[in-house]
């Protein structure tokens, strides 16, 4: 019945997320002609915020540093649309002037393609266009045959009304298109000098808003969130900027006209992720095959384009980010196509900073963690998890992988306590809550036991390799270091087994002399342990659960063998179970308690240099 609560609960949690996802994003459509200047203000109060910072350390009062921040901002703003204006008009009224190149072009195309395939496809789209014409004729005379006689029915006498005068509405109508970008960017300013001198105060009021208890988390997380939405804003101006006049300057050495126009253009659109810089050299290419009667100014600016993004996007960005933007590039590539659907053209441009912003916030507040694991670029998954994961796919390919670049950055004693113990103690876990059955639980660990086959094989061939190249190096100069005799015990299963074998792969065999008992039954372990006699005797145990039988074996163990050392290994336990392990072990006679199987090869080799 608890269960069931806890399942209602979750469904209950899920469906009121959607709903409020819903209504945020139909607020959003519904509301955009507020909601549109309200998030662009926010942005650029974040790019704006280390300037008035700067000027307020060099003791300029911080109402006349937003002031003069947003004067220089706006003047820098018109004066760029301005200009942009005036080369739009003027390349519309010279565009007679390169008619003739265009006639040419297009009669160049027609002579090399009149006896080839544009010819071909030229004359079926013809045919193509000739019967649908004619299609539409034939449709249209049938409407008219069978509709005859019930229009005369249905005919309507015809009303003359004289023009009325001139209504406020007509008036709105022509002003309207023209008002309205204004009022928005008197919006966008008047908020920008809101947040920029008032930014403390709201920060205080979000602060209230989330709760005073979370106060030292909330501050953490928006100086973070601050820090790094400012210095992306003001990195992704800078390389827009850069890589505007980089075109501006490329194009007019190439000589296409208007490069200031094509340069604006460039820095504008490459806000747009991916798509952008390309849109931007549609026109210039565009132009080029205007301009000249030949092919070479356009391949040139194609040439120019291409570099350029190069550049940009293998040095100058990965230089300047560093790690990344936060975001994955599927996100950001989906996130475009939702911000131009919900708010077009501006919201194609604001996708690529809008979504860096949710993917911190994510990051930060709790209740918006789903946003860090949809759009964020760090793994949603453990090494562990993506292993268990692959295990239960029977997928021994990528599960190899996975535990071989572990390897390679790390070490194989370490890619044992980091990905295959925890996957097996998910495995346990998944079988004694019945999510898991007795035969798929054999085939995983089965499927871990090749696995680890393969890293021995390739274990042996470097230590014969590292041996040899010490033996050479030694010349026999240092006597070796006594055997210590260790007896290893399963204390439950296959899992268990499965990790005494990894034992004996990891431990020296010039120092130690290791045994596999089969475990399982303490009677044969006694027996193990009367006849082989060991130095050390190591118990290795899996959670969950295992903990009681391990206590029975050292009680058996202790009462029959008082001198034999026993090294307990509780492998993949969490932290706050171990102090509770270690107490109730140590009571039956456990003389060593650890939690990893790197902890047992320290205390094994410890215990081989005191013999």
């Amino acid at each position: 019945m608890k269960l069931s609560f806890v399942k209602s609960d979750t469904s209950y949690s899920f469906i009121s997320m959607l709903i409020s996802i819903a209504l945020v994003l139909a607020f959003m459509y519904w509301a955009r002609v507020i909601v549109i200047p309200v998030a662009l203000s926010i942005l650029i109060t974040f790019l704006l915020v280390p300037t008035v910072n700067w000027l307020e350390k060099i003791y300029i009062p911080r109402v006349l540093a937003v002031i003069l921040m947003t004067v220089i901002s706006l003047s820098l703003f018109l004066g760029a649309t301005y200009a942009i204006t005036k080369q739009i008009d003027s390349l519309v009224d010279s565009y007679p002037q390169y008619e003739d190149n265009i006639t040419a072009k297009i009669s160049q195309i027609n002579e090399q393609g009149s006896s080839g395939l544009f010819d071909k496809f030229h004359s079926v789209a013809e045919r193509l266009y000739e019967q649908l014409e004619q299609a539409q004729k034939d449709s249209k005379i049938q409407k008219i045959s069978s509709s005859g006689s019930q229009e005369a029915s249905h005919a309507q006498p015809v009303k003359i009304v004289e023009d009325s005068p001139f209504h406020f509405s007509a008036l709105w109508g022509i002003a309207g298109p023209v008002l309205e970008p204004l009022a928005n960017i008197g919006l966008v300013i008047v908020l920008i000098i809101f947040m920029l001198i008032n930014r403390e105060d709201l920060r205080d009021r979000f602060i209230a808003l989330v709760g005073i208890g979370q106060m030292t988390d909330t501050t953490r997380a928006l100086e973070d969130a601050g820090d790094r939405i400012s210095r992306y804003l003001l990195i992704q101006l800078f390389i827009n900027c850069c890589y505007g006049m980089a075109v501006g300057i490329g194009l007019w050495l190439i000589g296409v006209p208007y490069f200031i126009l094509w340069g604006s253009f460039a820095a504008l659109l490459r806000y747009i992720p991916y798509l952008g810089a390309w849109l931007s050299a549609l026109l210039p290419i565009a132009l080029s095959l205007l301009i000249s009667p030949d092919w070479s100014i356009a391949l040139m600016v194609i040439a120019l384009f291409l570099m350029l993004e190069l550049v940009t996007n293998m040095i100058a960005e990965p230089m300047l980010y560093g790690r990344g933007i936060g975001v994955s590039q599927a996100a950001l590539l989906v996130t475009v196509a939702f911000w131009a659907w919900l708010w077009g053209p501006i919201g194609l441009i604001l996708a690529s900073p809008l979504t860096v912003c949710l993917a911190v916030l994510g990051r930060h507040v709790p209740f918006l963690k789903f946003l860090d694991i949809l759009l964020g670029d760090r793994p949603t998954l453990s090494s562990s998890q993506r292993y268990y994961q692959r295990l239960l796919a029977k997928d021994e390919d990528e599960a190899s992988d996975i535990i071989e670049r572990y390897i390679e950055d790390d070490s194989m004693v370490h890619a044992f306590d980091k990905i295959i113990i925890p996957a097996l103690s998910l495995a346990r876990a998944d079988l004694r809550s019945g999510k898991l059955d007795e035969l798929s639980h054999k085939e995983m660990v089965e499927l871990s036991g090749s696995i680890l086959e393969d890293q021995r094989s390739e274990m042996y061939v470097i230590e014969s390799k590292e041996k040899k190249t010490e033996k050479e190096s030694n010349d026999g100069a240092t006597s070796p270091l006594p055997v210590t005799s260790v007896l290893a015990v399963p204390a439950r299963d296959s899992t268990d087994k499965l990790l005494v074998d990894a034992l004996s792969m990891l431990l020296d065999p010039s120092r130690f002399e290791i045994h596999a008992s089969p475990g399982g039954i303490v009677y044969d372990i006694l027996a193990d342990v009367k006849r082989r006699t060991p130095d050390v005797l190591v118990i290795l145990s899996v959670p969950p659960g295992g903990v009681a039988h391990v206590r029975h074996i050292c009680k058996r163990i202790t009462a029959r063998f008082p001198d034999l050392r026993i090294v307990v290994g509780r492998l993949g336990l969490y932290e706050e179970d171990q102090e509770e392990n270690r107490r109730r072990l140590s009571e039956v006679g456990a003389d060593y308690i650890v939690f990893s199987l790197a902890d047992v090869v320290s205390e094994l080799n410890k215990l081989s240099t005191l013999d």
